[in-house]
C-alpha cells in the first residue's frame, strides 16, 4: 500500500521527491541532524478527489498525539509542499497558503483543506504561467511543531541580486518570521563574511551567527548550490525552518538545455583564448564532453578552464584560479600578467572579483586532485613522443572498431575502455608536455620590445617553426603543395582531415568527412594566387636580418636569447603537435556518437542528449529523449544571437544584452553601465599580433565558410579566428580581430606568414564597415581610420 503520510524522521530518499520540494528537504535535515522541529508530511496519495483519506487522517491524529506527548501545549504550522515549489527554477515563496499556530484537530484539518485548495488560486496560476510552470500542481502539505519565535529571519548565502558569495546576507524581525515577509515589522540587516564567517550586524543575533553560519556552509556544501534559508530563534536555541535553492543565482537548466554558468556567481569569464579553439555554439552532446574533460583535470573547486557555457558557448572563469592565491596570502598580480599573454589585458576599470576560499578547505581539497595531476605529469614526459607518433594509428583503428560494432553493450564497453580513457590521456598530454620549454616565450614577451621596440620584437617571435612547421600552418602549406603536386589530396586528409573551423563541435563534419571542402580551399587558392611558402621564406628572411640586428645591439645578451628563442620554438612545435593530436582524439568521438546514434534508432538527434545520457541510453535507459526537442529549441535560439563579449564580469542575460543600444563585444561588466561606442573613432588600438604597417580596404567576415568573399589584398577583419580561417590568411593583405591575445591563434600564424596583424581590438567588427579604409600597424597594435 502506498505511503499517505510519513514523519520526517521515517520519509525514504524515494518517497522526498513525493513529499514535495518544503518536505522533502525538511525530512533530509531532520534526518541528518540540523536543528529542525518535528513534523510530517501528507502526501499527495492521502487525497482522493479534493478529499482527504480517512486512514490518512488516522495516522495524522497518531503523529499529533506523539509530537504533542513530547511537547505538552505544542501549537502546528501548516504549510504547503508541492512537488514544484521550492525547486532550484521556481519557489513559489508565499503562493501557497500557509495556516500558523493551529493546536486542535479540527483546526488542522480545517488548516489543510485550507492549504491543499490553495493549489487553484489566481496567484499560484499567475505565478506557475510566468515560471513556465504546468498549473496543475500536485501538493503535500507540511505539518510541523510552531516555534514560539523569539527572532525570525531569512538567510541567503550568496548575493541574490549580483551573485557575489564574499558574504552571506540576513534580515530579522522580532517575533514570527510572518512579519518579515509580509513587511509588517522592521527588518534589520546583518552579514555573515566568508570564510570564517565573521559576523556584521546588530547585537542581539550575534550569539546565534555562528551556528548559522556552519549550518548554512554545511547545507551549500552538501546540495551544491547556494540556499534561500528561513531560520528561527526559540528559548536561546536556534531552528532550521526550510532551505531552498536561490532561484535567482540558476546555472541553467540542464533538462532544456537553458544554460548560463555567469548567473550562477560572481566571476570573471573569458573567451579570448578558448573562443579562437572553441568558436562554435555547442550542442550537449559537445560540450557534455568537454566539460567532462574539464572536470577530469580540475584541481581548484568551480575553476573550468574551458567549458564555462554562456548560451551553448564557451568560456573560462579565471578569477577561481587567482582566488586561490589571496586564500595563501600571496598576491595574485604577476600570475595575472601571464595570463594576459594569453588571454589579453583586462579592460580598464575591471575589478578581479576574488572568491573567498577558506586556504585550509582548499588545500584539504586540492591535495587528492594534485596527486592525480602530478602522477600524470610524471607520466606525460615520458609517454609524449610516442603519443605523437602513436595517436593518428590509433585513431584510425578505433574508428574502424567503432563501425564495425553491431551491439549497444558492445559500443558501451569500447567508449569505457578505450575511448574515453585516451580522450583523458589525451588531454594530460596536451596541457603538462610543452610547459616547461614554453616559460620561456612569455619572458621573451617581456624583454624583446624593451630591447627592440615592438616591431622588431614581434619580428623576432615571428620564427617559432623554427626548422620544422608549426601544425597550425600544416593546413594552408597543404593546400600549396597540393596545388604543386607536392602532396596528393590523399595524403593532406591523411594528415591534416580532422582540423577545421569546428574541430570541437561534434555534430558537424570536419574535411576528412566533407571532401567538398578542401576541393574549395584549392579551388579559392588558385584563384587568389596564394603560394603560402613564399610568405614563410620571406618572413624568415626578415626574422634573420632582425635577429643580425641584435647580435650587433647587444652581443652579450644575444647568444641568451637566441637559446631562448630556440627553446620557445621546440616547446611551440611540441604544444602545436600535441594540441593536433588531441583534436584528432576529438574528432573519433563524433564517430562514436553517429553509431550509437545508428544504433539507438535517433540518428543525429543523439548530439542533443548529455554524454552520460548517450551511456544510458546504449544501456537501455531512454528517459532522456523527451528533453531533445527542448534542447533543439534553445540551441537555434543561441545560434541567433551574435558574438558574445569576450569578457565578462559578473551576471548577464545575452538575451537582453542584445538589445542594448550600446552593448560592446570586447566586455560586459554587470556593474558599470553600458556607454556608447565611439563610431567615428580615428584610431582603433589591440595587441601587437604581427608586424607590418599596411593600408587596405576592410572585409568583415562572420565566419570562414564566407572566404571566398574576401578579395586578395583586402583586410580581414573577424570577431576571432581559429585554424580553419588559415587557409584563407594569404589572401589578407592584414588580419585584425576583436578578440585575441599576443600569444593567440591569430597572432601566431600571421607572424609565421608575415601578414600584419592586430589582434583583441574588442569591437573592430562593431567600429569597422566593410569598404572602409584603414592603415593596420601590426608591430604597434593600431589601425588608423581614414576618412
Amino acid at each position: 500500500m502506498r505511503a499517505m503520510v510519513k514523519s520526517f524522521k521515517s520519509l525514504t530518499v524515494d518517497e522526498r521527491v513525493l513529499a514535495g520540494g518544503k518536505g522533502g528537504m525538511l525530512a533530509k535535515m531532520y534526518q541528518d541532524g540540523y536543528p529542525v522541529p518535528d513534523g510530517f508530511v501528507v502526501l499527495p496519495s492521502a487525497f482522493y478527489e479534493d478529499k482527504l483519506n480517512d486512514k490518512a487522517w488516522e495516522e495524522i491524529i497518531f503523529l499529533l498525539k506523539d509530537i504533542r506527548s513530547k511537547n505538552p501545549g505544542s501549537l502546528f504550522a501548516v504549510r504547503s509542499s508541492a512537488l514544484s515549489e521550492d525547486s532550484a527554477s521556481a519557489s513559489f515563496a508565499g503562493e501557497f497558503e500557509t495556516v500558523l499556530n493551529v493546536g486542535t484537530d479540527e483546526e488542522i484539518k480545517k488548516a489543510i483543506y485550507s492549504v491543499f485548495h490553495s493549489k487553484e488560486s489566481e496567484r499560484v496560476k499567475a505565478y506557475s504561467s510566468v515560471q513556465g510552470i504546468d498549473g496543475s500542481h500536485q501538493i503535500a502539505v507540511v505539518i510541523m511543531l510552531m516555534v514560539p519565535a523569539e527572532i525570525s529571519g531569512v538567510l541567503f548565502t550568496a548575493d541574490p541580486i549580483t551573485g557575489s558569495h564574499v558574504n552571506m546576507m540576513g534580515n530579522y524581525v522580532y517575533g514570527l518570521g510572518e512579519q518579515l515577509v509580509s513587511g509588517e515589522a522592521n527588518a534589520y540587516p546583518f552579514k555573515l563574511y566568508r570564510p570564517k564567517g565573521k559576523y556584521e550586524g546588530p547585537k542581539d543575533f550575534k550569539q546565534y551567527a555562528s551556528y548559522l553560519y556552519k549550518y548554512s556552509s554545511k547545507l551549500v556544501k552538501e546540495l551544491g548550490c547556494q540556499q534561500d534559508i528561513e531560520w528561527a530563534v526559540a528559548k536561546g536555541k536556534l531552528y532550521i525552518l526550510q532551505a531552498r535553492p536561490i532561484t535567482t543565482l540558476k546555472s541553467g537548466n540542464l533538462e532544456s538545455y537553458e544554460m548560463n554558468d555567469s548567473l550562477d556567481g560572481d566571476y570573471l569569464w573569458i573567451n579570448t583564448n578558448i573562443g579562437e579553439a572553441m568558436a562554435d555554439v555547442f550542442t550537449p552532446l559537445s560540450w557534455s564532453v568537454i566539460r567532462a574533460l574539464d572536470e577530469e583535470q580540475l584541481i581548484i573547486p568551480n575553476y573550468y578552464l574551458f567549458s564555462g557555457n554562456i548560451s551553448g558557448r564557451m568560456y573560462s572563469n579565471v578569477n577561481m584560479a587567482l582566488s586561490m592565491y589571496p586564500a595563501f596570502g600571496i598576491d595574485y598580480k604577476s600570475t595575472l600578467k601571464k595570463m594576459n599573454d594569453i588571454f589579453g589585458e583586462m579592460p580598464t576599470g575591471i575589478d578581479i572579483p576574488i572568491y573567498p576560499f577558506s586556504g585550509l578547505e582548499l588545500i584539504k581539497k586540492m591535495i587528492p586532485r594534485m596527486k592525480y595531476t602530478m602522477k600524470w605529469s610524471k607520466e606525460v614526459n615520458k609517454m609524449m613522443p610516442r603519443y605523437i607518433e602513436d595517436t593518428p594509428k590509433w585513431c584510425q583503428s578505433m574508428k574502424k572498431s567503432i563501425e564495425q560494432v553491431n551491439e549497444k553493450d558492445e559500443l558501451l564497453n569500447l567508449w569505457k575502455k578505450e575511448l574515453w580513457p585516451y580522450n583523458c590521456k589525451a588531454l594530460w598530454v596536451g596541457r603538462y608536455a610543452p610547459r616547461k620549454k614554453l616559460m620561456g616565450l612569455f619572458k621573451l614577451n617581456e624583454e624583446l620590445p624593451k630591447l627592440l621596440g615592438k616591431e622588431d620584437a614581434n619580428t623576432l617571435l615571428s620564427n617559432l617553426r623554427g626548422s620544422g612547421n608549426l601544425e597550425s600552418l600544416g593546413p594552408v602549406i597543404g593546400i600549396s603543395r597540393i596545388i604543386k603536386g607536392e602532396m596528393s589530396k590523399e595524403e593532406y586528409l591523411a594528415k591534416y582531415g580532422h582540423r577545421g573551423p569546428h574541430e570541437f563541435e561534434l555534430s558537424i563534419p570536419d574535411p576528412l568527412e566533407n571532401k567538398m571542402w578542401l576541393d574549395k580551399q584549392i579551388k579559392e587558392s588558385i584563384k587568389a594566387g596564394i603560394d603560402a611558402e613564399s610568405l614563410l621564406k620571406k618572413q624568415a628572411d626578415q626574422y634573420e636580418i632582425t635577429l643580425k640586428k641584435l647580435e650587433e645591439y647587444y652581443p652579450e645578451k644575444a647568444k641568451r636569447i637566441k637559446k631562448q628563442i630556440a627553446e620557445a620554438s621546440e616547446g611551440s612545435y611540441i604544444r602545436e603537435a600535441v594540441r593536433s593530436e588531441w583534436t584528432r582524439v576529438i574528432r573519433v568521438n563524433r564517430t562514436f556518437a553517429l553509431k550509437a546514434g545508428e544504433l539507438t534508432g535517433i540518428g543525429e538527434d543523439v548530439f542533443f542528449l548529455y554524454i552520460n545520457e548517450v551511456l544510458d541510453l546504449l544501456a537501455g535507459e531512454d528517459s532522456a529523449l523527451e528533453y531533445i526537442s527542448a534542447r533543439k529549441r534553445n540551441f537555434e535560439k543561441y545560434k541567433a544571437l551574435p558574438t558574445l563579449p569576450s569578457v565578462i564580469k559578473g551576471r548577464i542575460d545575452p538575451f537582453k544584452w542584445v538589445k542594448e543600444p550600446y552593448k560592446r563585444v570586447d566586455y560586459y561588466d554587470s556593474a558599470t553601465p553600458l556607454a556608447p561606442i565611439i563610431k567615428e573613432a580615428e584610431i582603433l588600438n589591440g595587441f601587437a599580433g604581427a608586424a607590418g604597417k599596411i593600408e587596405g580596404f576592410v572585409r568583415i567576415l562572420a565566419n570562414p565558410e564566407e572566404g571566398y568573399l574576401l578579395q586578395p589584398g583586402e583586410i580581414l577583419v573577424a570577431s576571432t579566428t581559429n585554424i580553419g580561417w588559415t587557409p584563407i590568411f594569404p589572401k589578407a593583405a592584414a588580419i585584425i580581430t576583436d578578440i585575441g591575445a599576443p600569444l593567440s591563434h591569430a597572432a601566431i600564424v600571421a607572424r609565421e606568414l608575415g601578414i600584419p596583424a592586430v589582434v583583441g581590438c574588442g569591437n573592430a567588427t562593431t567600429v569597422l564597415k566593410t569598404g572602409q579604409k584603414v592603415i593596420v600597424d601590426g608591430g604597434h597594435g593600431m589601425i588608423q581610420i581614414l576618412k
